[in-house]
């Protein structure tokens, strides 16, 4: 299916790995010119140029976006080659921490990196989308921002932060032809994940395959009714159809993508 992305750009905040690789190699798949965006060059060159040996269009975008400063060279470099018409905000990250052990400073942190990362890049880039009179902004949240767990809390609230400004985002864009979306993804195999399972399974007897694994893994830990952790390429798969024209109509939505972890009606 061709979701007609071809002319676009799009710029994938923490897109050097995981998740956020990911959707920058199938939104460039699908056409558009993606801005891959990281704090490492090697890793985030590395991503481009996987892309470019594909047959698509990649640039690279350095910075801290859980600054000013950084977020100010990012959108910069992003908008050298044109404006960006679709904003992955992706970039993020999380502590195995609990109540007691995740200290104020800790929250602030994470509000920076996980919340006002997104906020300072829509600030910067939306404006132009606006005034174009389309547009695309996908934040990746999470089923943690609704049904939170007693760890992470700081982690939990951030979801639920960029939940909350992502509808406040698209009644604020109401008949501008920008839209704003979140995707939530659920338990999703990458590498950091996989190898965290692989030190944690003789705590929990799950064997030593990691098919073995990973099926203790969603028995114990993170129910579902697929019966298996997701693959980044199916959370891609959301975003490249959010960035779409075939999702005009649809803002301030959420789109879970957890094999069902989740179980809400609404």
């Amino acid at each position: 299916m061709d979701l007609n992305l071809k002319g676009k750009r799009a710029l994938v905040t923490g897109s050097s790995a995981g998740l956020g690789e990911a959707i920058a190699k199938l939104l460039a798949a699908e056409g558009a010119t993606v801005v891959v965006h990281g704090r490492s060059a090697e890793r985030a060159r590395a991503v481009a140029d996987a892309i470019g040996a594909a047959g698509g269009r990649a640039e690279v975008a350095l910075g801290d976006v859980a600054n000013d400063e950084g977020a100010d060279a990012v959108a910069a470099k992003a908008t050298e080659g044109g404006a960006i018409d679709i904003l992955v905000n992706n970039a993020g990250y999380y502590h195995h921490l609990n109540w007691t052990t995740a200290l104020p400073e800790t929250w602030v942190e994470t509000y920076q990196v996980n919340v006002l990362s997104g906020v300072r890049m829509i600030q910067r880039l939306v404006p132009a989308m606006r005034a174009r009179g389309w547009g695309r902004v996908i934040q990746i949240g999470g089923g943690l921002a609704g049904q939170p767990i007693p760890m992470q809390p700081d982690y939990n609230a951030s979801l639920a932060a960029r939940h909350n400004l992502a509808v406040s985002l698209a009644r604020d864009l109401k008949d501008t032809g920008v839209t704003s979306n979140i995707v939530a993804p659920g338990a999703i195999l990458v590498p950091s994940v996989k190898a965290l399972l692989e030190t944690i399974a003789p705590k929990y007897d799950w064997g030593e395959s990691w098919e073995a694994i990973e099926r203790g893994c969603v028995r114990d830990l993170v129910p579902n009714d697929v019966g298996r952790l997701g693959r980044p390429e199916e959370i891609a798969g959301a975003v490249a159809y959010l960035s779409s024209p075939f999702a005009d109509y649809i803002s301030g939505a959420t789109i879970r993508v957890d094999g069902g972890t989740i179980r809400s009606a609404f």
